[in-house]
């Protein structure tokens, strides 16, 4: 079947939109990526979204507007990769929406939200829609995170060397695979969050990328800003464990920064790079990994990369692009995938990444413009993934 993926990560920029042919073969999945875009938000709803965030306070008149245009404009983004990759043709849209709040105590997730009303994207392509991913795992005393796990497990096993899988969004989470233990996956702290909101502070909100690392390469860590965010208890916390803007928004930064006092713009910039590079290597380090494979927005700045080098060593860096699959694109098709598994039955977390008592098929299905017809549960269990070129 093929179905399209759409998701927007923690960093709220824009919709990321995949399509993808899905077929099993025993207990293989065979994925076959068909093509990947970028939708922007529109400025006024990413201005909703990011004036709605933690630790924001709203109204449910805004709520509303915004679980509306989101559906809205996941739907256009669904449907022009349809048009762009699969002449107009596909099964069924997979929508991770839009996290707003994840309600995290301690080391327990009560609940999370994710908006972005499905019907509007079922109106809009006429398909089924899967939706609400995480919240089946959260019930069954689950993280409801990392989800990449799924894919990643899927992709990483087999091998004979403990591998990891890093995904730089405004999140940072890793996936580890051990031949002699099972699987661990966990976000371990802020990869672009903290950084975008730095650059917010330091262009008086006109932008909120630092476009290759070019501010952070012109400073260095300040000692005394790094040892202050290093001190956050969070870090400390074993897997499995997630976290999101609820903690490691913009009051975190601003706390700090009122402790230790902001050191020059470029200084700024690079302390908080060499924070995401330090928490990922030390949340790796125990695990004993000899190869990282890393995808998200956070590759493309090679300033982050070149010190997630340097404190991963002896491991090796990798970017995901190796396994057949765009760095940016991995999170879509992880989407497609967990639609793929839930429209068979099959379920779509990894408890022993999640932490829930049981294995759970995420999502809720909402009806397309035909009667709706899911197949009879599968009675294989996936192993393996491959990534298959595309065919002429």
């Amino acid at each position: 079947m093929i179905v399209i993926g759409v998701s927007s990560g923690t960093s709220a920029d824009g919709i990321d939109v995949a399509a993808a042919r899905l077929e099993s073969d025993g207990d293989l999945i065979r994925l076959t990526p068909l093509g990947h875009l970028a939708h922007p938000y529109s400025p006024d709803l990413r201005g909703w979204i990011r004036a709605a965030l933690p630790p924001a306070s709203t109204t449910l008149e805004m709520v509303c507007r915004i679980d509306t245009r989101i559906g809205q404009e996941f739907g256009e983004a669904a449907l022009k990769a349809m048009e762009e990759f699969t002449q107009g043709r596909a099964d069924l849209v997979a929508s991770h929406g839009q996290t707003l709040f994840h309600w995290v105590g301690g080391s327990t997730v009560h609940g999370t939200l994710q908006m972005g009303q499905p019907a509007w994207i079922a109106e809009a392509t006429g398909l089924p829609v899967l939706s609400d991913l995480r919240v089946a795992d959260v019930a069954a005393g689950g993280q409801g995170a990392p989800l990449a796990a799924t894919l990643d497990t899927l992709l990483l096993g087999g091998r004979s060397e403990p591998t990891a899988a890093l995904n730089l969004g405004g999140i940072a989470n890793v996936t580890v695979v051990r031949p002699d233990a099972p699987p661990s996956a966990f976000d371990t702290g802020p990869a672009n969050t903290l950084m975008d909101t730095a650059m917010r502070v330091v262009t008086d909100g006109a932008r909120d990328l630092d476009v290759d690392g070019a501010l952070a390469r012109t400073g260095a860590p300040d000692p005394d800003l790094l040892e202050y965010l290093l001190s956050e208890p969070y870090y400390r916390l074993g897997p499995p464990k997630s976290t999101g803007p609820e903690l490691f928004g913009p009051d975190h930064l601003e706390r700090a920064l009122h402790e230790v006092g902001r050191p020059s713009d470029g200084d700024l910039l690079a302390t908080l790079v060499e924070l995401t590079a330090i928490t990922v290597a030390d949340a790796l380090r125990p695990h004993g990994v000899t190869e990282v494979f890393a995808s998200g927005g956070g590759t493309q700045n090679p300033v982050l990369m070149d010190r997630l080098a340097t404190h991963l060593a002896p491991a090796r860096l990798t970017s995901s692009d190796a396994w057949g699959l765009e760095g940016d694109a991995k999170e879509a098709y992880l989407f497609a995938l967990i639609g793929f598994l839930s429209w068979h039955g099959v379920p779509g977390s990894v408890s022993d990444c999640t932490g829930a008592r049981r294995e759970t098929v995420a999502g809720r299905i909402t009806p397309g413009a035909k009667p709706l017809r899911i197949p009879e549960p599968v009675v294989w269990t996936p192993r393996r993934l491959r990534i298959e070129p595309v065919r002429g």
